[in-house]
């Protein structure tokens, strides 16, 4: 491809809109363009780094048994109905209504089409296993987009879905896109990491997710570097450390006077300690005021409270309905003669001598004791995991990253097939329901988490595999007949030999073409000078390095060959 014909429309400055650096670099680049919020156009670099991405998808799919078709985007209500997810959706389904009052949804992922569809097909057990999957736009109305491709309100995705006869099938299923997953992020040149994972609205009772790991990843990764270990901090297990539990006397509760005082932090300017604080919130579990104590310094995980009370919806209560029920306002709450269930931390297990509000604006308790002082309805883990906790496997120091979710597989078991009616008849002529798993990739996603993980001060570093092109070659001058000529000639011998190039044969400025090869984020770049042409060589330069290698002219293209080629088996 030749740059003069080439629609890749760059920018000098960083768009005010982006904030980090795969929105910045893909809109400077040329490779997107904002349509509206959370939606963009892809441009001929990116719908070319989007193939490469979806073809090693297709290709490992297909390997581990996967068959592909296509399902609408418009999916019926009724179906949504069915499986009991039209309400519990939320507000993130795009809803829309045809001429007759009907009701469908924008497909945000495609379990009750799938499953419906292999239902109405599928009679025999002999019809089984089924890996069917499909790369398609999906639909999810974010409340706020951001970070470009990251969080957009349309995104490409492929979603695998599984069925089989037994649980031994679905954890074979698993395993095989488990396996499929690893080898496609291994031919990106992708350093990720698996977690275990939250299924979250997609359900099921098992779940891993594939992260690009970043500085800018939304995600936290809690690992041990001693075991595998490996979670998403949602997911991630808190194991409470012998060595933090109080060997105190159990002291009398006292109350005292805190004028003003609210946070946890106003406490510590007592001359209490973080650790010493009884943290209570108090939260709506449908439609059900509950209270959570935990430990001063640390986090609440709603979704292991969610799980654990299996609540289809759950926010923090607001502060009106609070002091009705409690008596005092956000910052004087405690435990102590509630009359609501009460849910505590684990680690609160063992410690003594908290202080906590009184239920009395302007008021704590210092000495309380659970147990003594107040009984929870149960003690679970319920914090965030945090780095230098113990790792809940082989109690070594955990450590934290923060990575790009990329990738998500689940076991299903029979959440949908049950709701949806889908059965087969198995070898003893019995009616089963069919054992489902669902497996997706963000394709757009991989393509922004890619740019997270490769780039520097002067633009994109593709990994060769998914690059747009392979190699740019820039003549300093194109008005130089000889420099022209070495590079039409490298160029006719690339392309003859199925390599990916694009020949910078713009009218422009040496310094302007090296800026937009680097912005690009072209792997190769081969530089006709007129110093190095007199010795009858070329410049070729890894984007990923610093340093420039004289090569002869007769043998470039060999060069280029031997990069290419180890940089598609890394």
């Amino acid at each position: 491809m030749k740059a003069s014909q080439l629609f890749y429309p760059t920018l000098r400055e960083v768009p005010s809109e982006a904030e980090i650096a795969s929105h910045q670099l893909l809109l400077r680049a040329g490779f997107i363009r904002k349509t509206s919020a959370g939606v963009y156009s892809y441009l001929p670099l990116a719908k070319r780094v989007l193939r490469k991405i979806e073809n090693i998808i297709r290709e490992e799919m297909d390997r581990a048994g996967g068959q592909e078709l296509m399902m609408p985007i418009i999916q019926p209500q009724e179906l949504w109905e069915k499986s009991g997810r039209w309400s519990v959706y939320g507000d993130e389904m795009f809803r829309l209504y045809d001429r007759h009052n009907r009701g469908f949804a924008l497909g945000p992922t495609h379990e009750e089409i799938i499953t419906t569809l292999v239902d109405a097909d599928v009679q025999s057990y002999r019809d089984l296993p089924l890996l069917l999957y499909q790369i398609q736009n999906k639909y999810r109305d974010e409340i706020r987009p951001r970070f470009g491709l990251m969080r957009g309100r349309e995104f490409i995705m492929k979603d695998l879905y599984s069925f089989d006869v037994d649980y031994e099938g679905l954890d074979v299923s698993y395993k095989k896109m488990h396996s499929a997953y690893r080898a496609i992020y291994d031919r990106m040149n992708l350093n990720y990491r698996v977690v275990e994972a939250d299924s979250g609205a997609i359900g099921g009772n098992e779940s891993h997710e594939f992260m690009v790991l970043a500085d800018s990843g939304e995600c936290t990764v809690i690992y041990c570097e001693s075991c595998d270990y490996a979670a998403n901090v949602e997911k991630a297990q808190c194991k409470a450390a012998d060595d933090i539990k109080s060997k105190s006397d159990l002291m009398s509760i006292e109350k005292i006077s805190t004028p003003g005082m609210k946070t946890v932090h106003d406490l510590v300017t007592l001359g209490i300690s973080e650790q010493e604080v009884l943290k209570t919130l108090m939260y709506s579990a449908d439609e059900e005021i509950i209270a959570v104590v935990l430990r001063g310094d640390r986090d609440l995980n709603e979704i292991k409270l969610k799980n654990f009370l299996g609540a289809e919806q759950l926010f923090m209560a607001d502060e009106a309905s609070v002091r009705e029920r409690c008596g005092a306002g956000f910052g004087s709450l405690g435990p102590v003669g509630l009359k609501l269930k009460i849910y505590a931390d684990l680690e609160l297990t063992g410690m003594r001598n908290f202080s906590c509000g009184a239920n009395e604006d302007n008021y704590h308790f210092t000495h309380v004791n659970m147990g003594r002082d107040f009984v929870p309805e149960a003690v679970i883990d319920l914090r965030n995991a945090v780095e230098g906790d113990l790792c809940p496997v082989c109690s070594a120091s955990l450590k934290s990253i923060r990575g790009i979710e990329v990738g998500h597989i689940f076991k299903l078991g029979t959440k949908y097939s049950d709701a949806m009616g889908a059965s087969f008849i198995n070898a003893n002529g019995e009616e089963k329901a069919m054992i489902m798993g669902c497996y997706g990739i963000g394709v757009s996603r991989t393509m922004a988490a890619a740019v997270e993980q490769n780039n520097d001060d002067n633009g994109i570093i593709w990994p060769i595999p998914i690059a747009p092109y392979h190699v740019i070659i820039v003549p300093v001058n194109t008005k130089k007949e000889e420099q022209m000529q070495a590079a039409n000639s490298i160029y006719e011998e690339l392309i003859a030999d199925g390599i990916e190039v694009i020949l910078d044969d713009r009218d422009e400025r040496a310094g302007v073409k090296f800026k937009d090869a680097d912005l690009i984020g072209i792997p190769i770049k081969i530089t006709i000078g007129p110093k190095s042409l007199q010795e009858k060589q070329a410049e070729v330069k890894k984007r990923w390095e610093g340093e420039t290698e004289l090569v002869p002219l007769d043998q470039v293209v060999k060069t280029i060959k031997g990069i290419i080629a180890a940089g598609m088996k890394k």
